[in-house]
């Protein structure tokens, strides 16, 4: 969904679905996934000399986009049936390069993106990032396309405790107190749902894992690239292997790029303009909002997934799995009021330290 670019500036330096995780509200710093999926500016500039106000209604509109679009990603995998997963995850990685390059020429930026596949620190980290998006794509298309969407929804409501997760273990972050009760019920929410669905949710698991993966490797990379070249760089690394599965599929005669109609064409050429839009919509919303809002925001995807999973798709949730869901649901309330908390304590801290500045000079 990827769980990617920055629309009012593409040249911004923010992440992708397809970084969600690098806006997980589960850490004091940014943290790009959708089916898809990192972090932008942790302010709200006053760019242009445009008011605050405007700047941060703009923002908000900005990110209820690139997540109502997430959230309703479903129902365009739904419509591109009887394509499978394979094919529509082929179809939208060929199509998004197509689309980016478009872009690249538009904003005539392809001496950036020529230095971005020319700095191996960049284009090493952005090629793994490329595998870890490619996993997320794919377990999320096929979670759609095979009656798992609910399961997918809750991929992306667990990615946060994944990222806290990455914090401890990778960065050997500190959890505060809020933070490790979340973590804790996270797992007991694990356990509730591997009992629901008699084994583990590892639809749910593999896109929380990857898609928080994707948003740590961007953000080590991000302050170096901006966010259609990172997306432009990621397509062209997964492209070969994207074009080779559309011919054999073709050869083989199981693909449906050409043979359900013109509609149906069009529909899976367009999957490159329905994945970059959310993304650039990200972008501009991540430049000009706070990382707390884009927390906050973030949950909006998950939320419809799951609502379009039991009204759209006639999902079956039973007693044991609303009770896993609602666990879910628990922890990140936990998480959502630490860092609400921290926002707050660090705001007050920001200005006593100003006061003080002011005082002494």
């Amino acid at each position: 969904m990827r769980n990617i670019a920055g629309a009012a500036g593409v040249g911004d330096n923010v992440s992708t679905p397809d970084q969600i995780a690098a806006n997980s509200p589960t850490s004091n710093q940014p943290t790009t996934t959708a089916g898809g999926g990192t972090g932008g500016s942790g302010g709200s500039p006053k760019s242009g000399g445009k008011p605050v106000r405007s700047e941060s209604t703009a923002g908000i509109l900005f990110g209820i986009g690139a997540y109502g679009l997430w959230g309703l990603l479903p129902l365009y995998f739904f419509i591109l049936m009887p394509a499978s997963a394979l094919e529509i995850v082929a179809n939208r990685i060929v199509w998004s390069l197509i689309f980016c390059a478009l872009l690249i020429t538009i904003t005539r930026a392809w001496r950036v993106f020529g230095a971005a596949v020319k700095d191996r620190t960049v284009f090493g980290p952005l090629a793994v990032a490329a595998v870890l998006i490619a996993i997320n794509w794919l377990t999320y298309t096929f979670g759609v396309t095979t009656g798992h969407a609910v399961e997918t929804s809750l991929g992306y409501f667990i990615n946060p405790l994944v990222s806290v997760l990455l914090g401890v273990f990778v960065l050997k972050e500190k959890l505060r107190p809020l933070q490790w009760a979340a973590v804790g019920i996270g797992f007991v929410a694990v356990g509730v749902l591997t009992f629901s669905y008699g084994q583990l949710p590892w639809i749910a698991l593999i896109l929380a894992f990857s898609f928080g993966l994707y948003g740590f490797v961007k953000k080590r990379v991000g302050p170096k690239v901006d966010a259609l070249t990172s997306l432009s760089v990621e397509t062209v690394v997964l492209a070969p292997f994207a074009a080779i599965t559309m011919v054999v599929l073709g050869a083989t005669g199981v693909a449906t790029l050409t043979t359900q109609g013109a509609g149906h064409l069009w529909l899976l050429v367009a999957s490159g303009i329905i994945t970059a839009v959310p993304l650039l919509f990200f972008g501009a919303s991540a430049r000009r909002l706070p990382m707390t809002t884009i927390g906050l925001l973030q949950y909006f995807a998950p939320v419809l997934q799951f609502i379009v999973a039991l009204t759209v798709f006639n999902e079956t949730m039973t007693t044991a799995r609303w009770i896993g869901f609602c666990v879910v649901w628990l922890a990140l309330v936990l998480l959502t009021v630490d860092m609400l908390r921290t926002t707050r304590k660090n705001s007050v801290l920001k200005k006593q330290a100003r006061r003080e500045a002011a005082s002494t000079a």
